[in-house]
């Protein structure tokens, strides 16, 4: 039976019998390829529970019935695990990171907006964390810019509400401990706006929170970074 060239979904043959089975495994294809999201991009085994349809990018090193498919898709269809090989420019939300990412021919490159012929690109990246709020004038939140990043901004909300001696707060980095916002609110729901004039961070960066006026003593923020990253062309 001949396959489609992109999807490889099936075609009927001439004559052939049970047509409804090849017509529904082609629909089922095209439910889960078309807008493409994948569940995830980084287990190496199959999830004990999943839905009809649902897809999987298969990492390096999967194992059990993803073993030897590294690098494809997953979909999940009639009980079982159906496997299609993604191509140069396909685009798929990835749910478990919130990313949109790019196949480049190679493999997925996540935040990807664009991929020259040799290997470079753009990456746009917003990575999101749950900051508990511990006691002290300043909260060193984990969340970090990589190295040679662009910073855009941190934004957040307040998701449990801030107490302590503090008025309110700021959110910034050891270069400018107030550079994504100032007189920040402390109720539940409270938010950061927190863009920033584009720069360039050489070394990682943690985003910290400083309080005004006094200490913190509890609370919670979640926060998100916003960034670029430049590709380098790949090797000659």
């Amino acid at each position: 039976m001949a396959d489609t060239t992109n999807l490889t979904l099936p075609l009927l043959a001439a004559s052939q019998a049970q047509k409804h089975v090849t017509v529904n495994e082609a629909l089922t294809r095209l439910d889960g390829m078309v807008q493409l999201t994948l569940r995830s991009r980084s287990l190496t085994t199959p999830p004990a529970t999943v839905l009809e349809g649902e897809c999987f990018g298969v990492p390096a090193g999967a194992i059990n019935d993803w073993a030897s498919h590294d690098g494809e898709v997953a979909q999940f269809a009639n009980g079982g695990w159906v496997f299609t090989s993604p191509a140069r420019g396909w685009r798929a939300f990835v749910s478990d990171t919130g990313s949109l990412d790019l196949h480049d021919g190679t493999g997925w490159v996540a935040g990807g907006q664009s991929a020259s012929p040799g290997g470079a690109g753009v990456q746009l990246r917003t990575v999101e964390a749950d900051i508990p709020i511990s006691a002290g004038p300043t909260v060193a939140t984990g969340l970090v810019f990589p190295p040679r990043a662009i910073v855009l901004g941190v934004t957040g909300r307040v998701t449990t509400a801030i107490t302590g001696a503090l008025t309110d707060w700021r959110a910034g980095d050891a270069g400018s401990d107030a550079r994504y916002g100032n007189g920040l609110g402390l109720a539940l729901d409270s938010w950061l706006g927190g863009p920033a004039d584009p720069f360039v961070v050489w070394t990682p960066t943690e985003i910290l929170l400083t309080g005004n006026g006094g200490d913190f003593a509890a609370g919670a923020v979640r926060l998100a970074a916003h960034y670029l990253e430049l590709g380098i062309p790949d090797p000659a």
